[in-house]
């Protein structure tokens, strides 16, 4: 279990962007971080990453306080980033891409897991390719198995169905929706995209400057519930 407590932080041009942050996230769940632009939203993820400096609060995995804590001691102690923009090695293959993923773990064998090319079977098809080749789909995929090989705890997904055409985005809704269920994962996903928060998670936090500030069944939600509305809407 995830579970941050009063984060507060995060600065931009001089203004603080979150304002006590609490959350819980369990084990084998998806839950759905919307809010409208500026809100907070990537900078809680990058937060939670160990990617912020002067954050306050507490967050922690499994009992196991992550505040303070460098990125690379983050990620060792389960935590899978996949920012938005995907954030791939463009010149190195795919298989190159995913053994980074294992990179600084020293409790994981130095070779890829079988499921690592079965889940999305179009990085096996492209294992030697460049990755910056790929589409934008194929390299969301690869984003999110480069992070998966890490055998995270909590999985981070900043907008991830961002420039990907509609079928590639339900492949990755059903196909984290089922990692989560069979491995345990806690995932939380910052999206916009009303159809794959509805394939993918079953809760969605709404976050309004800084803070989160209401929450729901996914099943509640459609493009004129008055919680979309009221937190989406420009």
């Amino acid at each position: 279990m995830f579970e941050a407590t009063e984060v507060s932080g995060g600065y931009l041009k001089g203004s603080q962007v979150l304002r006590g942050v609490t959350l819980t996230l369990q084990r084998g769940t998806v839950t759905a971080l919307m809010g409208r632009n500026g809100m907070g939203k990537t900078t809680l993820m990058r937060a939670i990453a160990g990617h912020l400096p002067h954050i306050k609060g507490s967050m922690r995995l499994h009992d196991q306080e992550l505040m303070k804590r460098p990125a690379f001691q983050v990620a060792q102690l389960g935590v899978g980033y996949v920012p938005q923009g995907r954030d791939i090695f463009g010149d190195f293959s795919v298989e190159e891409n995913l053994m980074m993923g294992v990179l600084g773990k020293p409790k994981l064998p130095r070779t890829l897991p079988d499921w690592a090319w079965t889940t999305f079977p179009v990085l096996a098809e492209r294992r030697r390719q460049r990755a910056g080749t790929m589409s934008g789909g194929q390299q969301q995929q690869l984003a999110i198995m480069r992070a998966l090989v890490g055998r995270p705890q909590l999985l981070l997904l900043d907008e991830p169905s961002e420039g990907i055409q509609p079928s590639i985005v339900t492949e990755i809704g059903a196909t984290i929706r089922r990692i989560a269920a069979e491995q345990g994962l806690a995932v939380l996903q910052v999206e916009q995209n009303l159809d794959l928060v509805r394939a993918m998670a079953g809760r969605c936090l709404f976050i309004e400057s800084g803070a989160i500030v209401d929450e729901a069944e996914v099943d509640a939600l459609h493009a004129d519930a008055p919680l979309v509305r009221r937190y989406l809407s420009a």
